[in-house]
C-alpha cells in the first residue's frame, strides 16, 4: 500500500491525511465544486474533483470515486465516516477495481451495516436487542400494522445507516405516516436506501458503545467503552471515555458481548458495537457501526491507540500485536457544529470570518475548516471536534470548559455556547446523563446576552458598508464593493473586548 484515496471531506479527511503521512503513505483528497478550496484539499498530496455539491453527484457517486482512485493510481480507499462508509456496494466496487478497502469486507458491511440483519444476527448470537420489528423491505402499511403491536413511544429508523439520520420519534400512532415519509426521504438522501424498521423507544437509558479492532488473522481487541448519551435530535454532541456510569463488572459484560458480536460477524478492521443500558445495568444491542466513529479520539486518548493508523495497517494485512494496555485518565469530546441551538439546532452555513482554535496541554482539535472558507449548505454541519484529556473526569471537564471558552468562530452561528452550558449542569458534572438529558435539562435553551452580542458583531462584519438592505430599492451588501469587513465595524476588532 503506497497511495490512499480518501473518499470523504471535512475534518475526517484531514484526520486520515495526517495518519497517512505518519505512515509514509501518499494521501489523495477528493472534492466537490464547493469544497475546491477546503482545508482537506489544501493539505493532501494530491486532489481530484468529483462533481457538483450535491452528495449524490460527488461524495456518494461510486463511479466517480472509483474513477478518481484509478486516475491517481491509488492502492487503497479509506471511506471515513458518513457518505459511503457503510455501503457494501461501495466496498465491493473498490474490491472489484483491485483496490484495498480500508474497512470491513463488503460481506460484513452487508451483514452488520444493514441494521435489520444486524439485529437478527445478535438475536441468533444470544445478545439482547431492543424490542421492535425488522421486516425486510417493509411497506408503510406493514410498518403501521407492526407499530400497533409494539405501541408508543417508538423510533422509526433507517436500515442502511446511523448517526441519527433517517430516524424519527413517534409519540402517537397518528403521527406515524408523516414520520415514515420524512424518515424515508432522509434515509434515501443520506444512505441511498429508504428501508426502515421500528424499535421501541426506551427512555432514561444510556448510550454506551464498545470500540473493537479486528485483524485479518482472527485477533479481536476490545478497547473499552464510550459514553454517548448527550444527544440532540438523536445525534451525539458530547462523548467521553470511560463512562462515569459503567462499573468494572458491566464493562466486562459489554466487552464480551461486543467481541462476541464481532466474531460472529467475521469482523475485520475498526468498528463500534453500540448498546442502550438502563439504570439496572441491563443492556440491549442497538447497532454495529462498521466504520470509524466520529468520537474515536476519546478512545485514542485513553487507550493510547491510533485507530486510523491501525485501520490502515490492518487493511495492509498486518497483525494486531500484543494486547490492549487498558485505559489511562479521562477524555471528553465536544462536536463543534455550524448550527443554531436556539432555533432547534437549525444548520447555519456561511463564511467563517475569524477562527481561533484552543490549544494547550491535553487539548486536541480535529478541524476541517479555516478562516475565509465558506461552510456549504449541502453537508453535515460538523466543523471540528475538541478533545480534552486529563487524569480525572473532573479535571477533563475543567480543561474542556476553558477550551470552549477560548474557541472563536465568527461568521456562522455555532453550538459553542450551548456546549459550555451543558458542561455547567449538575446532571452532566455528576455523570447522570441519559439520552433524554438535553430535552429535560436544556429545553428552551437560548444564548446569553454576551453570546448574542458576539453573533451581532459577526453579522455586522458581513455588511461591507455597515448598512442593512431595504425592502424596496435599497442598497444590498452584495451590490457594493467588498473591502476588508474588519475595517468597517467600528470598535469590534480581533484581540479586543471593547464594543
Amino acid at each position: 500500500m503506497r497511495k490512499v484515496l480518501i473518499a470523504n471531506r471535512g475534518e475526517v479527511a484531514v484526520r486520515i491525511i495526517r495518519a497517512c503521512r505518519e505512515l509514509g503513505l501518499v494521501a489523495v483528497a477528493v472534492y466537490s465544486e464547493v469544497d475546491r478550496d477546503a482545508p482537506h484539499v489544501r493539505l493532501a498530496d494530491e486532489a481530484v474533483p468529483i462533481g457538483p455539491a450535491e452528495p449524490q453527484e460527488s461524495y456518494l457517486h461510486v463511479g466517480r470515486l472509483i474513477g478518481a482512485a484509478r486516475t491517481v493510481g491509488a492502492d487503497a480507499v479509506h471511506p471515513g465516516y458518513g457518505f459511503l462508509s457503510e455501503s457494501a456496494a461501495f466496498a465491493d466496487a473498490v474490491r472489484e477495481a483491485s483496490l484495498v478497502f480500508v474497512g470491513p469486507p463488503a460481506e460484513v458491511i452487508a451483514r452488520l451495516g444493514d441494521k435489520i440483519e444486524a439485529r437478527r444476527l445478535m438475536e441468533r448470537t444470544g445478545i439482547p436487542v431492543v424490542p421492535g420489528w425488522n421486516g425486510i423491505g417493509a411497506t408503510d402499511r406493514a410498518l403501521m400494522q407492526a407499530a400497533a403491536g409494539i405501541g408508543t413511544p417508538l423510533l422509526v429508523k433507517a436500515a442502511g445507516g446511523g448517526g441519527g439520520r433517517g430516524m424519527r420519534l413517534v409519540e402517537r400512532l397518528d403521527d406515524l405516516p408523516g414520520a415514515l415519509a420524512a424518515a424515508r426521504r432522509e434515509a434515501r438522501a443520506a444512505f441511498g436506501s429508504s428501508d426502515l424498521y421500528l424499535e421501541r423507544y426506551l427512555p432514561d437509558v444510556r448510550h454506551i458503545e464498545i470500540q473493537v479492532l479486528a485483524d485479518q488473522h482472527g485477533t479481536i481487541w476490545d478497547l473499552g467503552e464510550r459514553e454517548c448519551s448527550v444527544q440532540r435530535r438523536h445525534q451525539k454532541i458530547i462523548e467521553e471515555a470511560p463512562s462515569p456510569f459503567v462499573t468494572p463488572a458491566l464493562r466486562a459484560r459489554l466487552g464480551e458481548a461486543a467481541t462476541g458480536a464481532a466474531a460472529a460477524a467475521g469482523y475485520v478492521n475498526a468498528g463500534s458495537v453500540e448498546f442502550l443500558v438502563d439504570g439496572a445495568e441491563r443492556f440491549y444491542f442497538l447497532e454495529v457501526n462498521t466504520r470509524l466513529q466520529v468520537e474515536h479520539p476519546v478512545t485514542e486518548m485513553v487507550a493510547g491507540v491510533d485507530l486510523v493508523k491501525a485501520q490502515l495497517r490492518i487493511a495492509a494485512g498486518d497483525h494486531l500485536e500484543g494486547t490492549p494496555v487498558g485505559t489511562r485518565g479521562h477524555a471528553i469530546e465536544c462536536r463543534i457544529c455550524a448550527e443554531d441551538p436556539g432555533r432547534d439546532f437549525a444548520p447555519s452555513p456561511g463564511p467563517i470570518l475569524a477562527l481561533e482554535e484552543p490549544a494547550g496541554p491535553g487539548i486536541r482539535v480535529d478541524s476541517g475548516v479555516r478562516a475565509g472558507w465558506r461552510v456549504p449548505v449541502a453537508y453535515d454541519p460538523l466543523l471540528a471536534k475538541v478533545i480534552a484529556w486529563d487524569r480525572t473526569r473532573a479535571e477533563a471537564i475543567g480543561r474542556m470548559a476553558e477550551a470552549l471558552r477560548t474557541y472563536v468562530i465568527l461568521g456562522v452561528r455555532t453550538n459553542l455556547d450551548f456546549l459550555q452550558d451543558v458542561l455547567k449542569t449538575a446532571t452532566f458534572r455528576q455523570g447522570k446523563t441519559t439520552t433524554r438529558f438535553v430535552e429535560r435539562d436544556l429545553a428552551g435553551w437560548q444564548p446569553t446576552i454576551q453570546a448574542e452580542a458576539a453573533a451581532i458583531a459577526a453579522c455586522v462584519a458581513t455588511w461591507s458598508d455597515g448598512s442593512a438592505p431595504t425592502r424596496e430599492g435599497g442598497v444590498h451588501a452584495r451590490d457594493v464593493p467588498s473591502p476588508d469587513p474588519w475595517e468597517t465595524i467600528g470598535h469590534w476588532r480581533m484581540g479586543t473586548r471593547d464594543a
